[in-house]
């Protein structure tokens, strides 16, 4: 079963600062069918302006994957980290017993474009951590480069859930697959250009939620940015 969720479908809210589109329920924005896949309970499509940003602020029991599509993201978090996410690089926060960070935009002229991912832990409480690695774009160039897993699999950040997430760069006569084994179920989200999944054309925004299926096939696309989740 593939069911396609359009990039116009989803929620969204303009802050000025802050322009934001939800693909599953988040802040005032709610859809009861809509709460989460699997493990996978937000993917957030932001736009923030130059020098700004979201201040110190707390979470906890949630793992946190930032991945910057334009521009930068600086972080600063309660255990001491500070760093600046760049396009090809992967942040991963575990917020486990809780912690604290901000996030902003440190250009003064530049807007950043970044995709915000949570994703339910498999245990709560866990020691708080901070991970961030590079992908450049020759790893996700006509193939699914593994990005994050439970095991830090291929030089992955490590995440404490059963999930797998894949990255890629995927244009013109280039085509990809993905074997998914039995009972698994997968969300592939399009972040930016254009591309064909299983003959279904997709269009940067559209998510596309995954079952019963024994391979994903991407094909036909033109400049395009996927983000596939591998979910138990």
């Amino acid at each position: 079963m593939i069911h396609l969720h359009k990039a116009n479908s989803r929620g969204h809210a303009n802050h000025g600062w802050l322009d934001s589109y939800f693909s599953f329920s988040f802040a005032e924005y709610y859809d009861p069918q809509r709460m989460g896949f699997s493990a996978l309970r937000v993917i957030n499509d932001d736009r923030v302006a130059s020098g700004q940003g979201f201040g110190m602020h707390g979470h906890a029991d949630m793992e946190i994957i930032t991945y910057v599509l334009e521009g930068a993201v600086q972080h600063k978090d309660s255990l001491g980290n500070g760093s600046v996410i760049v396009p090809g690089e992967v942040q991963r926060m575990s917020a486990g017993s809780g912690i604290r960070h901000s996030e902003f935009n440190p250009s003064p002229t530049e807007a950043t474009h970044l995709l915000q991912i949570w994703l339910l832990p498999d245990q709560t409480g866990v020691q708080p951590s901070y991970e961030q690695k590079t992908f450049d774009a020759a790893r996700k160039r006509g193939r699914f480069c593994l990005v994050a897993s439970p095991d830090g699999a291929e030089g992955s950040v490590t995440i404490h859930q059963d999930a797998r997430l894949y990255a890629a760069l995927v244009d013109g006569a280039e085509s990809l697959t993905h074997q998914l084994t039995l009972g698994r179920r997968a969300y592939l989200h399009v972040a930016r250009g254009s591309l064909n999944l299983q003959g279904m054309a997709l269009e940067a925004g559209d998510g596309v939620a995954i079952e019963g299926e024994q391979e994903i096939r991407l094909d036909n696309a033109r400049q395009a940015e996927v983000l596939l989740f591998d979910l138990s």
